[in-house]
């Protein structure tokens, strides 16, 4: 049964008329000011609100909340896509090469097995970046990011967990780097990528990044080298087309071939002296961390480009960083090492054997 409250203009439903209600009389009977002006008592049960009577809401001002709201939803949007972005550390040491990278970024960096991990693309390049990613979708690529990334800097594309690993491994960036103002053009990135699962429970697959600060699987989807192509007016010099396709690219320089002593073998001396120009300032842990980053770094390096075998100098000292590589290789299939010969390197330097290279 309706409730009505004194002021309510009401409608009879016996009967024509009306009026507006007094005071409530009962829980079933209401007192009601009639057009005559008499009041009399009527039964709840047969009246009913007069709906010309209900105020509709003013126009303007649910214009005005509508507007209130849409700002909103653009303001938050707005603070959503920025702390999304952030910047590179531009002035690291060993800092990766200038390219597009793809990155997964454990929330729990002392605990790097465990826990979220963000999905970053990386544009560690001079050029503004516009992009597409996609990711594999059994025999279909499914685009589920796109947008714009500033010089030297980086988008976190997603959080996800470790159960949507299997989801975001697999995929396609293209994107199209715009420099302002340059005597060269880069080329559209077209970069498939696969990385495999298993990597993602290894501690030794996880390296620190220079120009992200933290430790991270890194991909690298495009250097930059590979993408310079000449001017236009330089490709007319030589009689081609601007729309001819550049040849001899330069291919990125592997990390591990620049300690490389023959066919797929390499020699790489952790001592911190040849890792760091500058020790001041540097505690014991830091340097045990940088020359530990190395490792990993190289080891990675010398797998992805099918290395045969690597020798590392860790030195005698008390046997951490020798300790801390063998605990490492633990994370490695397809590895074995040995101490490395006596006669060349004395007691302070181990092998590292690949006996299966499928990565």
């Amino acid at each position: 049964m309706e409730r009505f409250k004194a002021g309510d203009k009401v409608k009879f439903l016996n009967e024509k008329g009306g009026g507006v209600v007094v005071r409530e009389i009962d829980s079933r009977m209401v007192l009601v000011s009639i057009e005559d002006g008499f009041e009399i008592p009527v039964l709840s049960n047969d009246l009913v609100i007069d709906a010309t009577s209900v105020r509709q809401p003013d126009r303007r001002i649910t214009e005005v909340l509508q507007k209130e709201v849409q700002l909103q939803e653009m303001q938050q949007a707005e603070e959503q896509d920025a702390a999304r972005r952030g910047s590179l550390r531009r002035f690291a040491k060993n800092m990766e090469p200038d390219g597009v990278y793809l990155a997964y970024v454990p929330h729990e960096q002392q605990w790097i097995l465990t826990g979220v991990i963000d999905v970053v693309l990386v544009n560690n390049t001079d050029a503004e970046m516009l992009y597409s990613f996609a990711i594999q979708k059994e025999s279909s690529f499914e685009n589920v990011d796109y947008g714009q990334i500033a010089p030297r800097s980086k988008m976190v594309l997603e959080t996800i967990g470790r159960d949507d690993l299997n989801y975001w491994t697999t995929g396609l960036v293209q994107a199209v780097l715009v420099l302002e103002k340059a005597d060269y053009f880069l080329q559209p990135v077209h970069a498939p990528f696969d990385v495999k699962p298993n990597r993602f429970y290894k501690e030794g697959s996880y390296v620190m990044s220079a120009i992200l600060g933290e430790k991270a699987i890194m991909v690298s989807l495009q250097p930059i080298a590979a993408l310079k192509g000449k001017d236009n007016l330089q490709l007319q010099k030589e009689g081609m087309s601007p729309a001819a396709p550049v040849k001899n690219i330069v291919k990125e320089r592997p990390a591990i071939d620049k300690h490389k002593r023959g066919m797929g073998e390499a020699v790489v001396d952790l001592h911190i002296a040849e890792l760091v120009d500058n020790i001041a300032g540097l505690s014991s842990q830091d340097l045990f961390k940088i020359q530990l980053d190395y490792f990993h770094k190289m080891l990675n390096s010398a797998i992805e480009n099918d290395y045969n075998k690597v020798t590392f100098i860790h030195g005698v000292g008390n046997g951490v960083l020798k300790n801390a590589i063998i605990k490492a290789l633990e994370s490695y299939e397809g590895t074995e090492n040995r101490m490395a010969s006596m006669s060349k390197f004395g007691v302070g330097a181990i092998d590292v054997l690949f006996t299966d290279k499928e990565k």
